[in-house]
C-alpha cells in the first residue's frame, strides 16, 4: 500500500503512454513497451509520430507507490503508481537515452496503463535499441531529476560574507541562510551527467533576477523572491519560483549539450542561501530526493526528515500557470527592488 504523505506536494512530469512506443524489430516485434518482466534486451523501439507528451502529477510517498495526483493530465487520481525499472536505449548514433517505466495499478494490483518518462528527448521514427534494464537504480534516477543542485562555478555567500565556489565548499563550512543566519554544510553531493532534458540545466543571465553574475542550476531549483510589491498575483509577499518555470528563450534558457557538474549543499534543515548575490534552496531530503543520497549516509539521514519537512517552505511555490507570461522574470526582478 502507499504511504502517500497528504502534506506531500505534487510534481509534474512529462510521460507517453507505453503504446506509444513499439517494437519495430526483435523478439517482441509488434508489442508496445511493457514492465521489465515483459521486455527484452537489443528489441528496437520506434516512438510513433502521433505520440504526445501527458502531464503526470504524482504525489511521492515514504515508500514506493506513488499516488496519482488529483490535478493530473493523465491517470486515475489516488491511484497507486510503480516505478518499475530504468531503460536505457542506443540509438543509430552511438548515444544512450534514459526512460523510467512507471505503472498505473488499481486497487486489486491490476495493471492499468503503462507510462513512459524520458529522461532525454526521444525523436519519432528513430530506432532505439534496448542496451539496459535497470530495476535497482530506478529510484535513483527519479530522486537525481529532482535533485536541487547548483553547477560548478556558482559563488555561494559564507557565514563570513566571502563568496566561494560551490564545488570548493567542504563539509563543515558555515554558510550563510536565510532564515536561520550561519549554518554548517551536513554534507556535499557531486555528480557529473550529461547535458540533456531533465538534466539539462537553466541558464539565468546576470541581473536577470538581479544576480550578479550568470546563474546555472538544475531545471526545479526553487529561487526565492521576496516582493515588495505582486507583480504577479501570487497574493503574498514571499515566493519560490522553479528555474525551469522562467525559461523565456532570452534572459532564461535552457544549456542543452556537453556535460554538466551539479553540487548539492545539504543542512540539518532545509534552507535558503544566497547563490551569485541571489536566494536560491539547498537540498531538501524528502521522499522523493532521498533515494538519490549515497547508502552510507542514507541510514543517517532518517532523523533529518521531520526538520526538512517542517522547514520546506513549498507553501510559497507559486505554480506555474502564473508564470506563463512572457514577462514573468522581469516582473519578479522588477518588484523585488521596487
Amino acid at each position: 500500500m502507499s504511504q502517500t504523505d497528504p502534506k506531500a506536494p505534487a510534481q509534474s512530469v512529462s510521460v507517453y503512454r507505453a503504446d506509444q512506443l513499439r517494437v519495430v524489430n526483435g523478439a517482441n516485434m509488434g508489442d508496445g513497451l511493457g514492465f521489465a518482466e515483459e521486455l527484452e534486451l537489443d528489441d528496437v523501439f520506434n516512438l510513433s509520430p502521433v505520440a504526445a507528451l501527458h502531464r503526470l502529477s504524482l504525489v511521492p510517498a515514504s515508500r514506493p507507490p506513488f499516488s496519482v495526483a488529483v490535478d493530473s493530465g493523465i491517470g486515475t487520481p489516488g491511484a497507486a503508481l510503480h516505478l518499475d525499472c530504468c531503460l536505457t536505449f542506443m540509438s543509430g548514433n552511438g548515444e544512450t537515452t534514459e526512460a523510467l517505466v512507471l505503472v498505473e495499478t488499481d486497487a486489486e494490483g491490476g495493471v492499468v496503463q503503462v507510462l513512459v518518462l524520458p529522461v532525454a528527448p526521444m525523436q519519432p521514427r528513430r530506432d532505439y535499441v534496448l542496451v539496459g534494464i535497470d530495476r535497482a537504480g530506478a529510484l535513483q534516477t527519479f530522486a537525481q531529476m529532482a535533485c536541487t543542485s547548483f553547477t560548478a562555478g556558482t559563488m555561494i555567500t559564507l557565514a563570513s560574507g566571502a563568496q566561494r565556489a560551490v564545488e570548493d565548499l567542504r563539509e563543515g563550512d558555515r554558510v550563510l541562510t536565510r532564515d536561520d543566519g550561519p549554518q554548517e554544510i551536513r554534507w556535499i553531493g557531486h555528480n557529473t551527467t550529461r547535458a540533456i532534458g531533465a538534466f539539462a540545466p537553466v541558464l539565468i543571465r546576470a541581473g536577470t533576477l538581479n544576480n550578479a553574475r550568470d546563474l546555472r542550476v538544475s531545471p526545479d531549483h526553487r529561487l526565492f523572491v521576496y516582493q515588495r510589491q505582486d507583480r504577479l498575483g501570487a497574493g503574498r509577499a514571499e515566493l519560490l519560483v522553479r528555474a525551469r518555470h522562467l525559461v523565456n528563450g532570452t534572459t532564461i534558457t535552457r544549456t542543452e549539450g556537453g556535460f554538466v557538474d551539479y553540487y548539492q549543499m545539504l543542512f540539518d534543515r532545509h534552507q535558503i542561501v544566497y547563490a551569485e548575490g541571489i536566494a536560491a534552496e539547498s537540498l531538501l531530503v524528502d521522499t522523493r530526493t532521498r533515494a538519490a543520497l549515497p547508502g552510507d549516509l542514507d541510514k543517517t539521514m532518517g532523523a533529518l526528515l521531520p526538520d526538512h519537512g517542517r522547514s520546506d517552505q513549498g507553501v510559497f511555490e507559486v505554480q506555474e500557470t502564473l508564470l506563463r507570461r512572457p514577462d514573468a522574470a522581469e516582473a519578479l526582478r522588477k518588484s523585488s527592488r521596487c
